[in-house]
């Protein structure tokens, strides 16, 4: 088997390298605390498209830091009893998937809300205050700041707990059947929304970002995606005397550290062949869940499309 990383057997063992912040715990109940005092201002904005099963809507909310957020929600038009809902989150500097991707679920009887990032393509406002980059660099957003609670990742987290949150109290859906999918950063994204939010019944991370940012650098794969950190250290830190510091920071924003937080049944996908998000990475917060889990390799694969993985993860929501 060709190998970009490390052989299979190692993969399923490793748990990562990036530091974990000795307060993690602490710092994210913190963070769930101040979000939850959010009055959250929600509104749904009926949109005039016309579908013979199916409502469509704009989504907005106010989030951490008085963000207003968006997303983009469907529902059945006929719905007998409360139904199951699935959240979608996007890859890195996109936007909410067009509105046929929800439709797809919509048309399956779930209930279906996408997020916009804030500061990314979509229309969620970016309410900025810290020092730093604004595109391309919201991993390494917040380093500078003397509060590790402004990193603009973890504001992000938090609007994918809040969607949950805010969907799980809509009449029409059932708290006990909601789901989360998405992949690369929108899969870290899936890891972070059911760690925070224990009360997700199942998610479908695919080949996740947002994992294990030192076994990155030590890869030399910090290009990319990842980019961004090679662009701090050059900018900030040039001699590396506070590397230690740095990655311990982007700890807190490390979904392998919050990963065991996760409560819900996993479906993971992953591509062997990945250079962006490398398989040991993905592994590495895969392998520090705890609950029920399984993962489908795709061996010759990588930060790509994965054949079949949407089926798979239809048929896994379906079930619940």
């Amino acid at each position: 088997m060709p190998l970009v990383d490390m052989p299979l057997a190692k993969l399923r063992e490793y748990t990562g390298i990036n530091p974990c912040p000795s307060d993690i715990d602490q710092y994210w109940d913190l963070a769930l605390e101040e979000m939850n005092k959010i009055t959250a201002e929600v509104e749904l904005v009926p949109l005039g498209y016309k579908f013979p099963t199916v409502e469509c809507f704009d989504l907005y909310f106010t989030g951490v830091k008085g963000a207003r957020v968006h997303a983009k929600f469907a529902r059945p038009k006929f719905i007998a009893k409360p139904a199951p809902a699935v959240l979608e989150f996007h890859g890195y500097t996109g936007r909410s998937a067009d509105w046929d991707s929800l439709l797809t679920y919509a048309g399956q009887g779930f209930c279906v809300a996408a997020l916009d990032c804030r500061g990314q393509a979509g229309e969620s406002e970016d309410v900025g205050g810290v020092i730093g980059n604004t595109h391309r660099g919201h991993i390494i957003r917040g380093l500078s700041s003397d509060n590790p609670h402004d990193l603009l990742f973890r504001h992000i987290f938090l609007d994918t707990a809040q969607l949950a949150k805010i969907v799980m109290d809509f009449p029409e859906v059932d708290e006990k059947r909601v789901a989360a999918k998405g992949g690369s950063q929108g899969g870290g994204l899936t890891i972070a929304c059911a760690a925070l939010e224990p009360r997700i019944r199942k998610i479908a991370p695919a080949i996740p970002f947002l994992s294990d940012y030192k076994r990155v650098w030590e890869m030399d794969l910090a290009v990319g995606a990842y980019e961004e950190i090679r662009t701090y250290f050059r900018q900030f830190d040039p001699c590396h005397e506070r590397e230690h510091e740095i990655f311990n920071r982007l700890g807190y924003i490390d979904v392998k550290n919050i990963s065991k937080r996760i409560k819900a049944q996993v479906l993971m996908g992953t591509g062997l062949m990945d250079t962006i998000c490398p398989p040991s990475t993905q592994f590495a917060a895969y392998n520090n869940i705890t609950s029920p889990k399984d993962v489908a390799i795709y061996p010759d694969f990588g930060h790509e499309g994965l054949p079949n993985f949407a089926v798979k993860t239809m048929q896994f929501f379906l079930d619940m």
